[in-house]
């Protein structure tokens, strides 16, 4: 089985209200802030499996929801934003 590399990564979550600042900067220290609890940028396969690790010791698998879409590159998804963009988010240029 070939083990694939990802480098660029979606975090969504929905996190207890005793938790969430915590995710938020986990997450932050890997990933630009995008749009409330969603987080995005490039990242090492080390680095995801860190992210990863530190969310599993905060979060609290039955009453928490963390969601990692990992691809292995930029250019193999496309983006449309609806709505308010905040400016100073990561803008992909496709």
């Amino acid at each position: 089985m070939k083990k694939t590399n990802y480098n660029y990564a979606f975090v969504f979550y929905d996190i207890g209200e005793k938790r969430v600042g915590k995710v938020f900067k986990i997450c932050k220290k890997y990933f630009k802030h995008h749009q409330k609890s969603v987080f995005r940028g490039h990242i090492t396969p080390s680095n995801l499996i860190a992210l990863r690790s530190e969310l599993l010791n905060i979060i609290q698998p039955k009453e928490d929801f963390v969601s990692i879409i990992k691809l292995m590159n930029t250019s193999s998804f496309d983006e449309e934003t609806l709505g308010t963009n905040i400016n100073n988010s990561e803008q992909l240029i496709l």
